[in-house]
C-alpha cells in the first residue's frame, strides 16, 4: 500500500490454556495501576516483551513482583476478542530472571482470567523455544501459527 512501510515481520505461534498448572513457590504479587504507570514503561522498554506504551496497563490487570520499590517482574491483560484475554507485558529485570517470576504472575493472570470464565491466550515468536517450553508448562497449547507485522506510515 502507498504510503505504508513494513517495519518488521515475524512468525507467531498464539497459544491457549483452559487450566492453568499449580505454582511451584509463592512471591508477594502486587495489584498495579496508574501510580505504578512509570515502572512498568521502564521495565517493558528495558526489556521489550512486545507493544507496550504509556497508557497500556489500563487495558486490563497488571500484576507485579516488588523488592525494596523495585518492580522485578510483572504480567497482565490486553486485548479481549470475545471470550479470549490476552496475557501481555510479561518482562522480568534482567538480573532477576530465573527465579521463577514470569511463571508465577503468569498464573495468577491465567487464573483470574479464567474465574471470569474468559479463555487466556498469549503470543510468542515461533522461534522462541524456551519461552514455547515455559508456556507449555503452565498449561497453554498452541492453538495456530500466525505472522505479526509492524506498520508504519510514511
Amino acid at each position: 500500500m502507498r504510503g505504508i512501510v513494513v517495519v518488521r515481520s515475524a512468525l507467531c505461534v498464539q497459544m491457549v490454556a483452559t487450566s492453568v498448572t499449580p505454582p511451584t513457590g509463592s512471591f508477594d504479587v502486587q495489584d498495579l495501576d496508574d501510580a505504578d504507570a512509570a515502572d512498568m514503561l521502564a521495565l517493558a522498554t528495558l526489556t521489550a516483551p512486545g507493544p507496550f506504551a504509556e497508557k497500556t496497563h489500563r487495558l486490563g490487570g497488571f500484576v507485579g513482583i516488588r523488592e525494596n520499590g523495585r518492580l522485578l517482574a510483572m504480567a497482565g491483560e490486553r486485548m479481549k476478542p470475545g471470550p479470549f484475554t490476552e496475557i501481555s507485558g510479561v518482562c522480568t529485570q534482567p538480573d532477576c530472571r530465573g527465579r521463577g517470576y514470569a511463571g508465577f504472575l503468569m498464573r495468577v493472570v491465567a487464573s483470574r482470567i479464567l474465574a471470569r470464565n474468559e479463555k487466556p491466550f498469549l503470543h510468542s515468536y515461533a522461534t522462541n523455544a524456551a519461552a514455547i517450553a515455559l508456556y507449555q508448562s503452565l498449561g497453554f497449547a498452541v492453538h495456530q501459527s500466525i505472522t505479526a507485522t509492524v506498520l508504519r506510515r510514511v
